[in-house]
């Protein structure tokens, strides 16, 4: 991958992200070598700030290594020595030195975003996938090319571990600025059929298929009642009519468009080309108790269970089904396995909220309900902090120094 964010980096390296402290000067031994050390230290570093403005990246690199030799502890040159070797393409060298900014300055979401891209390039994904959900919580200091370039990569990565309806919402937001670049529109494309793929693993034979998905999509965003949009997912199942995700990407557009009963005919058709598809099945019971058809939903719920028993989606649905069917302890073991398995579900705490009440048991009660309004602000907190695509770049292939 070509060199990222060159000048927004170089423009970073320079200014401490807001709120972190910067190190105080470490003295050499001797009082009267402190004096000349720091004189030596920022002749160095106003050179090396220098060249990297000019894009000198080789005499910027060296420069910093010689501060930073004399003053271990200067965050910003670090994390701007850390850009440069990014840009050089010295992967691994760059990773160790935003691991040790974030060491500094644990909440420096542009080093944590940083951080996660290395780890990007050397395929650890679970590692940066990490981190640049954690730059993002951060803040990423008004960089509004670095925010884009996470966002993305945040997005692909979502995908390629299977998390598809948080990696659609992240990625679809590219839309909302008309960012319809080869790689949004595969990874929009991956989400909606549910493939665990990066863009750059997606098998040749299957690239139609999900450009195609991926561009109705984006329509949907753009404007989900666009005839648009519709057409495309006709396109889509029209073309690939044997691909299960096909028909199951067409029956979420459907129920964006609240035309439900042919949404639920889609993921009925889903079911019959692959009966152990989950998300079809919970998409069925999560409207069936949406409409109070609970009975309808109970066969659909146990049957998730029995196919994904440590996903905490077929759990929440069961217990919710078993609470208003009155099966209100069987509802409770439900609920608290699905809390087990997502601690973090907010429905799922709101459901076993109310099924502790009807079982009549007060403290957990209150616990259940602190847990949920904390976890609801926490989640509304984390929506704001992170909403939206900052600005629409040519590419979302980082561009190159000039």
């Amino acid at each position: 991958m070509l060199a990222l964010l060159a000048a927004a980096s170089a423009e970073a390296a320079q200014v401490a992200p807001q709120g972190a402290a910067r190190p105080a000067a470490q003295k050499p031994a001797g009082s009267g070598a402190a004096p000349a050390a720091a004189s030596a230290f920022d002749s160095l570093a106003k050179r090396a700030q220098a060249a990297h403005a000019a894009k000198k990246l080789d005499e910027a690199l060296d420069l910093y290594q010689k501060a930073l030799k004399l003053r271990p502890g200067w965050a910003d040159g670090r994390f701007a020595l850390g850009t440069i070797l990014y840009d050089l393409d010295r992967y691994a060298e760059a990773r160790s030195e935003f691991r040790q900014v974030t060491v500094q300055q644990p909440k420096n979401g542009p080093a944590a975003a940083f951080l996660g891209m290395c780890e990007f390039q050397l395929k650890e994904h679970e590692q940066a996938l990490a981190h640049l959900i954690q730059g993002r919580l951060l803040g990423l200091g008004g960089n509004a090319t670095l925010k884009s370039v996470t966002d993305y990569h945040t997005g692909i990565l979502l995908v390629r571990f299977g998390q598809y309806d948080s990696a659609r919402e992240i990625l679809s937001n590219f839309a909302l600025v008309d960012q319809d670049s080869p790689g949004v529109i595969e990874g929009i494309g991956l989400a909606a059929l549910r493939m665990p793929y990066l863009p750059s693993e997606l098998p040749a034979d299957k690239r139609e298929m999900v450009t195609m998905a991926g561009r109705a999509m984006f329509q949907i965003t753009r404007s989900r009642y666009s005839p648009t949009a519709r057409l495309a997912f006709d396109e889509l199942v029209t073309r690939f009519p044997e691909e299960p995700n096909t028909h199951y990407a067409k029956g979420v557009f459907l129920m964006t468009i609240e035309e439900t009963p042919a949404a639920i005919a889609c993921f009925r058709r889903v079911l019959a080309m692959q009966p152990n598809h989950v998300s079809a099945m919970l998409q069925i019971a999560f409207q069936l108790i949406k409409e109070g058809r609970y009975e309808e939903a109970l066969p659909e719920a146990e049957k998730a269970v029995q196919v994904e028993p440590e996903f905490f989606a077929t759990h929440n649905a069961l217990g919710r089904v078993l609470l208003e069917l009155g099966e209100t302890d069987r509802a409770i073991a439900s609920l608290e396995k699905a809390a087990q398995l997502a601690p973090n579900s907010v429905q799922t705490w709101f459901a076993l909220t109310r099924a502790y009440q009807k079982a009549g048991r007060p403290d957990d009660v209150k616990k259940a309900r602190e847990t949920f309004v904390k976890l609801d602000a926490d989640l509304r907190a984390e929506r704001e902090k992170t909403r939206g695509v900052a600005v629409p770049p040519s590419s979302l292939e980082p561009p190159s120094p000039e």
